[in-house]
């Protein structure tokens, strides 16, 4: 791959002028910086990375916002101003999972190679962050007063329990946002939908026995297999029939705790399960549902108590493939130099799931990276050519959905661009 882009052809000219205000070398710089500021979690460190967002921004004159979520932890947002219509929404977060094992180099310093960009955040997702912010500066740059203001809101503690944006949906503005896009990886694809998730802990306690007389008590461990085997009987009735866009709804046993010695009955087990939820479905219902089903084959009761807590909730979204929105996601990408993608769905969760169902935004995932292939994975990576692609698209995306007002110097009615297809 190399390191120079080509710009893009058949732009109008206050599409090209903004487009070329889009540097490789600056996009790459801000990637490195964000990246070098960690902020692995579980962990609760992403300070330094609100840290160095908020220089970057403060640098290229937009209005700031910080929101305290815990103690050294705050959602972050950057708006660049524009006229009362209903403006674009991006959305972000500021933490990465831990580095890990089997890096080829120090996870948290970046490192460029044939083409790519290489540390622990690279795709999942400083590079999405920087190519936002450097969208948002290439239209003030290039002089353009968008009709509806553009904004980056940056969450903390999305790849944990979501405490970000649990903060930010209850207060964040209604009406003031025609469309959000997420700027998670999808290697550049329109994403329309998103699995959401849960996390599920299964409580079973019984009655401590001698084991040479094992039937005084109440093994909690053999309650939680019978559980365990109507989890696995759902799993699998749910794949007989996945939705062609998210595939099926999905069961997975994370951690298993349970029984104090060998010699003794157990009397508690606890296991931590993780649910993908599909879009329109609550946790607490799922977990009702599959309590139901315990009591109906006869395993709690006499001496064995079961309970089923929903630790965390992230919903799933699902978005109409005829919204404009979608459409000028995908002309975007393929006007920016990414070619015409297909557009598809997501079998992970993000945050988007909230701004969709609890805001009320028309949501979609688009992003420089990829999600299968690098994000959470040693020796992480991103493409240098996908991160220019993606902060033109999204520059392109915000003049076509918002258009310009008339004091911004435009002669261009810039509305949202025919469909190619």
């Amino acid at each position: 791959m190399s390191r120079d882009v080509a710009l893009p052809s058949g732009l109008t000219e206050a599409e090209a002028a903004v487009t070329e205000q889009i540097d490789v070398e600056e996009i790459v710089e801000l990637t490195s910086t964000l990246i070098a500021a960690a902020g692995e979690n579980p962990g609760s460190t992403e300070e330094a990375t609100v840290a160095a967002l908020s220089a970057a921004c403060s640098r290229l004159g937009f209005e700031l916002e910080l929101f305290d979520v815990a103690p050294g932890r705050q959602n972050f947002v950057a708006t660049l101003a524009g006229g009362r219509e209903p403006g674009l929404m991006f959305l972000g977060h500021s933490d990465v999972v831990p580095a890990g094992d089997g890096w080829l180099h120090d996870p948290f310093l970046p490192a460029e190679k044939d083409g790519r960009l290489y540390g622990r955040g690279s795709t999942d997702m400083k590079g999405g962050l920087a190519a936002v912010i450097l969208a948002m500066a290439a239209i003030s740059r290039a002089g353009f007063s968008l009709r509806g203001p553009v904004q980056l809101v940056c969450t903390v503690d999305e790849e944990d329990l979501g405490l970000g944006i649990r903060a930010y949906a209850p207060i964040a503005p209604r009406g003031r946002f025609q469309a959000c896009v997420v700027a998670e990886p999808t290697d550049l694809k329109t994403v329309i939908g998103c699995r959401g998730d849960s996390y599920l802990r299964l409580g079973v306690t019984g009655v401590a026995a001698h084991s040479g007389r094992p039937d005084d008590g109440r093994n909690a461990i053999a309650a939680a297999a019978r559980v365990f085997e109507l989890i696995r009987a759902d799993h699998e009735k749910h794949r007989q029939s996945p939705d062609p866009l998210l595939g099926a709804p999905t069961w997975s046993l994370g951690t298993i705790v349970g029984g104090t010695g060998t010699s003794i009955v157990a009397a508690e087990c606890v296991a931590s399960i993780d649910r993908r939820l599909m879009p329109g479905e609550d946790a607490r219902e799922v977990a009702d549902d599959m309590l139901q089903r315990v009591r109906d084959a006869g395993i709690d009761g006499d001496g064995i108590h079961i309970t089923l807590d929903v630790e965390m909730e992230m919903p799933g979204f699902r978005t109409d493939p005829g919204h404009p929105l979608v459409s000028a996601a995908v002309d975007a990408i393929d006007d920016a130099g990414g070619g015409r993608l297909e557009v598809g769905g997501w079998t992970a969760a993000c945050d988007g799931g909230f701004i969709s169902r609890d805001v009320g935004i028309t949501t979609i995932v688009l992003g420089p990276g990829g999600l299968n292939d690098q994000a959470h994975q040693a020796n992480e990576s991103v493409g240098i050519d996908e991160l220019v692609i993606a902060a033109r698209a999204y520059a392109l995306m915000a003049l076509r959905l918002l258009g310009v007002t008339d004091d911004s110097g435009a002669t261009e009615n810039l509305g949202a661009k025919e469909s190619k297809e």
